[in-house]
């Protein structure tokens, strides 16, 4: 039995829903999953209030954990793609693919690198079973 499958999203702010779902929709797509098999959208703490955040995981049906900064910089080994400006702004190369393992919990392991688009970037991981 696999684990919860949890979509770990960068945002700035202010970006709209539309431009969340598509990357999310984007990133399912790749790993060739549906969106009905989302347990929980990960995010920093920062950006849990987003209302176009919020609206999108109302849609999926999902609840937003947040993680805070401090916390992404332990899964920095698990990220498979690099940001240099997230890297100095986070410590970590994806602030996606960080949220994603976080929220993952131990064992759990990145199913889709990080996507990205103007406002949006994606990964999806899964936790342990």
């Amino acid at each position: 039995m696999s684990g919860e499958l949890i979509a770990g999203i960068g945002l700035r702010p202010d970006t709209p829903e539309q431009d969340i779902a598509e990357c999310l929709a984007q990133a399912l797509a790749l790993a060739g999953l549906e969106a009905g098999a989302l347990a929980r959208i990960a995010t920093l703490q920062a950006r849990i209030g987003e209302p176009g955040l919020a609206a999108v995981a109302a849609a999926c049906g999902c609840p937003v954990t947040a993680i805070p900064d401090e916390a992404l910089q332990g899964f920095e080994a698990g990220c498979a793609t690099r940001s240099t400006r997230i890297s100095a702004l986070y410590g970590v190369g994806s602030v996606a693919e960080a949220a994603a393992l976080a929220a993952a919990g131990p064992g759990g392991r990145l199913v889709q690198p990080r996507i990205a688009t103007a406002r949006v970037t994606c990964a999806l991981a899964r936790s342990a079973p």
